[in-house]
């Protein structure tokens, strides 16, 4: 237990500093781009010199980068940040964005990739070069390699005129209770409105996570695999076991990588809603940050990067506890 203390103790040092160096970044990258930021927000060639000025002042862009730095950040932690384009709190934007469409849609991504790439994987393994293991790495290489903005609009082509999909908005229930829409559904038992929200969001979800499902299935068929080559399984069948006893214990020990790139899909996800949301018109925080890169607010930008750099390093290191966990030699 000490050994594993000190493990947490360490990754939650580099915790902390990795988001800083992150958001600083991406802040420092957006600052010096040579523009007039103030003058693009208040409305570009026929903005009013006082509104410009009045920016200037607000934001401290007449001071160097690092002083808007600490003012943005400072405003930003405190829940005082406000969008200079929308005039907004940036994290009410955020947060209502993310809990209503981002989080929602990176659940179903995510509960794909472990329904689908798991078993595939398995099924792959078990059926080793076989024409359903043939088939199975296919289809995960196909995932691996194709373009999925182009796969996105080919599948809205197909299936948007036969009504198996929606495109306008998220339906919003008449309750709150988490502020996500998805898992209110799920306590409240609302079958209708959960229907209407997977018809929404199923062919968005899938296409987030059609890469990682391909990747996913690759590696549980290599991980189980590896472990099935082991000398307890020769034993085991020596011994008469059953089949599917053998196959639950191979799986116990292909957890380690299994587990912790579960994890790192996850962040993987996240980062991948910008394009899936554009592409699918809906409007959660990856539409925002790009609609911030198109307005050049920065600040609104660094915001988002913020809350996706915390939920990735928070993933990384639950992960990594995880894995000290089932194997104790990553502890040293």
């Amino acid at each position: 237990m000490a050994d594993l203390k000190r493990f947490i103790v360490r990754r939650l040092i580099t915790f902390v500093p990795t988001i800083i160096g992150v958001t600083l970044l991406v802040y420092v990258i957006a600052a010096i781009i040579p523009a007039n930021p103030a003058k693009l927000w208040a409305g570009g060639q026929k903005a009013s010199p006082e509104v410009v000025e009045r920016l200037i002042k607000e934001y401290h862009l007449d001071e160097p980068w690092y002083v808007q730095y600490y003012y943005f950040m400072k405003n930003l932690l405190f829940g005082n940040a406000v969008s200079p384009v929308t005039h907004n709190n940036v994290w009410e934007e955020i947060m209502d964005r993310f809990l209503t469409v981002t989080l929602p849609l990176t659940l179903l991504a995510f509960i794909m990739i472990i329904a689908i790439g798991i078993p595939l994987g398995i099924i792959a393994a078990i059926k080793r070069d076989t024409i359903v293991d043939m088939v199975i790495r296919g289809f995960a290489l196909i995932g691996l390699s194709t373009p999925i903005f182009w796969l996105a609009y080919l599948m809205i082509f197909l299936l948007y005129p036969h009504g198996l999909i929606t495109l306008a908005g998220i339906p919003t229930p008449p309750y709150k209770i988490t502020g996500v829409p998805l898992i209110d559904a799920l306590l409240k038992l609302d079958f209708g409105y959960l229907a209407m929200l997977l018809k929404r969001l199923w062919l968005p979800a899938l296409m987030l996570a059609y890469g990682g499902i391909g990747f996913m299935t690759r590696l549980v068929r290599n991980s189980f695999l590896d472990a099935y080559t082991r000398d307890y399984v020769e034993f085991m069948e020596a011994r008469g076991f059953p089949r599917m006893r053998i196959y639950r214990h191979v799986l116990r020990n292909a957890l380690a990588p299994i587990v912790t790139m579960l994890g790192l899909q996850f962040g993987g996800l996240l980062a991948g809603t910008p394009i899936t949301e554009t592409v699918f018109g809906l409007p959660g925080l990856g539409l925002y940050m790009m609609q911030a890169i198109d307005n050049f607010d920065y600040m609104s930008l660094t915001a988002g990067v913020l809350l996706v750099a915390f939920i990735y390093t928070s993933m990384n290191l639950i992960v990594d506890i995880l894995y000290a966990i089932i194997d104790p030699r990553v502890r040293y």
